[in-house]
């Protein structure tokens, strides 16, 4: 390594401002890395392709396998960047605790290798706040963001397209750490720059506007949120097609917030288009698919069907055990739901009862005092009465 580097630092012409010699020669210690080990990278693809896939646990023993037998040193660019990728489809495979601590030691460990401004090292905190995120630190990751975005600025540049990415992702975890004004007004602003810099039909674009649109409606405003996602959904379809999945998710939002709206009735019709055309095109069994059932369901029950929404729970009950298993999140959500519109529909006795079994899986499962727990807790209590 130490020979790399020498070779390297000569190659770095001279004279040039002192960041534009970091920059080539970082360029030239990734190049020179991936020319020394070429079947690293390979077997490096195939894995990333695994994962792409869905097949995480295949990706992860591969990239495992990979930093095994491939004799790299623990301080090449490319064992960073295998230990990068298995931290990111361990989170992928629901460890999202695991895999920020991972990211936790790839940042510390690129920091020290290549420098805190190299990409790579910008690239592992953005992750790191992702996953810490979705393991539960909302108000952490939505700092470490904003910290990010004023580092990308200032090393890459306001208008880059990985500081806008980060300020994308810092304003949705501002929204998700429950400040949806705040969250709506950043991807308000986001908006703007990104249809000056990347146009107005760059998925990026698209992208923003959803995130502005959701927190528009978190924030009180669902008519508002309900015609932006109608607006887009239409500018989806002209540039992505009907049946691409961010045209399938904004119709998602965009139902989800009709009914917010006060328009029940209209919210199940679309989601009863939206399953149909959803089990077409990715299948009866996909997440989505599922996920759009459960609203359908739910709408379905606030439109007057009661009986309907309860029968149509308890179907995707056994699915969602089927496919996820009986202590999924989304299964224990589902069978909250199916508790409660039995009980609407007039079966308070089978609906404690189901609500009396929920309490005790969710405080195995998540724990007594998680809010989810103390929920179905309270609903348990209203149908006992």
């Amino acid at each position: 390594m130490e020979v790399l580097v020498a070779e390297l630092a000569c190659r770095v012409p001279g004279g040039a401002p002192a960041d534009q010699e970091v920059k080539r020669f970082h360029d030239l210690w990734d190049a020179a890395a991936a020319d020394a080990f070429p079947e690293v990278a390979a077997a490096l693809k195939i894995a990333s392709k695994a994962a792409a896939d869905g097949d995480h646990s295949e990706a992860i023993r591969l990239g495992m396998q990979l930093l095994t037998v491939s004799e790299l040193a623990p301080d090449n660019p490319q064992s960073l960047e295998i230990r990068h990728n298995l931290a990111n489809w361990r989170g992928e495979s629901g460890e999202a605790a695991g895999a920020a601590a991972a990211l936790a030691d790839v940042v510390h460990d690129r920091s020290r290798v290549l420098g805190p401004d190299h990409t790579d090292t910008l690239e592992s905190r953005e992750e790191l706040a992702n996953w810490s995120g979705e393991a539960g630190d909302a108000h952490g990751a939505a700092a470490a963001l904003a910290d990010l975005v004023q580092d990308r600025t200032r090393v890459q540049g306001a208008n880059h397209p990985d500081t806008l990415t980060a300020r994308h992702n810092a304003a949705y975890w501002r929204g998700e750490a429950g400040d949806a004004e705040g969250a709506a007004a950043a991807f308000a602003d986001l908006v703007r720059d990104r249809t000056r810099v990347q146009g107005p039909d760059h998925t990026g674009t698209l992208d923003a506007r959803g995130g502005f649109a959701h927190r528009r409606g978190e924030a009180g405003d669902a008519e508002g949120a309900a015609a932006a996602f109608a607006d887009l959904v239409r500018d989806r379809t002209r540039l992505q097609g009907p049946d691409h999945p961010d045209t399938l998710t904004t119709r998602h939002n965009a139902a989800h917030w009709r009914g917010e709206a006060g328009d029940p009735e209209g919210a199940a019709t679309a989601f009863a288009d939206l399953v149909q055309d959803g089990t077409r095109i990715q299948g009866s069994d996909h997440p989505d698919t599922l996920d759009a059932r459960d609203e359908l369901a739910s709408w379905r029950g606030e439109a007057g069907d009661a009986e309907g929404a309860a029968a149509a729970f308890a179907d995707l009950v056994r699915d969602r055990t089927r496919l996820q298993g009986p202590t999924h999140l989304d299964t224990l959500t589902t069978r909250h739901n199916a508790a409660h519109w039995r009980g609407e529909a007039g079966d308070a006795e089978g609906a404690a009862a189901a609500f009396a079994d929920l309490v005790r899986d969710r405080t195995r499962v998540q724990g007594p005092d998680h809010p989810d727990t103390l929920a179905s807790g309270e609903h348990l209590s209203y149908w006992k009465i």
